[in-house]
């Protein structure tokens, strides 16, 4: 009953699936080399080792991806330990009130121990404490009033609120609809 074109769509489809497993097992067979290669004097020196990657979406409609942590990946796929960490950061523009909001996860300094510097188009965080030590710079694309930034600290997270000179332009181009 079966012809041979639903066997050669089942054979193509399984066919697929083997090579996306088996693509997935290289990736983690080189996954498992990089980590033997790594020394453990090494990992004690730098630990804890933290990485990863938030995604927004600005308000001209794009995606926008911000890395933090203390390591980022090198060529060899090995990764390369950095003395300061690099904290997660949020930012928000909320339109109503005409202020920029960010909000920057730092645990384990006091707010004497950190510094935010504010131009009109980006804002530098460092905290240092110790074996603690953060620092981010995070472009803007609104021009900010330097002199209104006002910040908190409590409890790991710094929030900074900062007004806008002039309300956010939305970029793009109005359809009309037929």
């Amino acid at each position: 009953m079966w012809g041979d074109r639903e066997f050669g769509f089942g054979r193509r489809l399984f066919e697929d699936i083997d090579r996306e497993f088996a693509e997935a097992e290289e990736m983690l067979n080189r996954m498992f080399r990089t980590i033997r290669e790594v020394r453990p004097e090494d990992l004690a020196t730098h630990f804890p080792y933290f990485y990863g990657y938030q995604v927004t979406v600005g308000p001209d409609g794009k995606p926008h991806v911000r890395e933090f942590g203390n390591i980022r990946p090198s060529t060899k796929g090995l990764v390369a330990p950095s003395e300061t960490r690099e904290p997660l950061v949020d930012t928000a523009i909320n339109e109503k009130d005409n202020m920029l909001t960010i909000t920057a996860e730092m645990p384990g300094v006091t707010k004497q121990d950190i510094k935010v510097s504010v131009s009109e188009s980006y804002v530098s965080i460092h905290a240092e404490k110790g074996d603690k030590k953060y620092h981010t710079d995070i472009p803007v694309d609104v021009i900010l009033d330097d002199k209104s930034a006002k910040a908190t600290y409590s409890n790991g997270i710094l929030e900074l609120k900062i007004k806008l000179k002039e309300p956010p332009k939305p970029k793009g181009t109005e359809v009309k609809v037929e």
